[in-house]
């Protein structure tokens, strides 16, 4: 089986669109519960909850990565990340019997691309991420690293890396918007 993740409802066949990869894919994953983590997007949804306004495509943030044995780690990297992405909101997962795989490399775990359009053979709804999430991590299918629980050495990682980003982030002021407000230590960037 496998897994993908939306916030559009009633799709009968996913489309490939253009991806991170700068190609035309469809994202699946052969585990439910890491196809969670796209049900919401940080910076799109505090931008549009607090008025900015924005036209182009927004920038994607993802703080997550894998265990040695595959398991999705879901990093806060500010305090109470998680339920500020995820806390009500709801989104639909799609599966498919099958998917004609790309033979490509993405390293992400459990991940499948493909470019063609992949039939849906099942719908669920996932009323709120958050609470979902929360589920799959006490049965053990994920992981959460809260923000309180990082070691001096990953949040120094974490706040050069922001810093970095945030210089970086030159033509997406959607991005500088959402990193400015999470991270105080941007307060006097720009």
């Amino acid at each position: 089986m496998y897994y993908h993740a939306s916030q559009v409802s009633d799709i009968k066949i996913l489309e490939p669109r253009i991806s991170n990869h700068n190609i035309p894919l469809i994202y699946f994953s052969t585990k439910r519960e890491n196809v969670l983590v796209y049900l919401s997007n940080a910076i799109e949804k505090y931008s549009k909850e607090t008025g900015f306004s924005h036209n182009g495509k927004w920038h994607k943030w993802a703080s997550y990565g894998f265990e040695p044995d595959g398991t999705l780690r879901l990093d806060e990297y500010y305090p109470n990340a998680i339920e500020d992405t995820y806390k009500g909101v709801s989104g639909y997962i799609y599966s498919a019997d099958v998917v004609f795989e790309n033979q490509d490399n993405i390293n992400i775990s459990n991940a499948v691309t493909s470019s063609h359009p992949v039939t849906v053979t099942d719908i669920e709804f996932i009323e709120d991420a958050y609470s979902e999430i929360l589920k799959a991590a006490e049965s053990g299918l994920i992981k959460i690293r809260r923000y309180e629980d990082m070691s001096d050495k990953m949040l120094a990682w974490i706040e050069n890396t922001i810093k970095l980003e945030y210089a970086e982030a030159v033509e997406e002021p959607d991005y500088k918007y959402f990193l400015k407000a999470k991270f105080k230590f941007l307060e006097n960037e720009d």
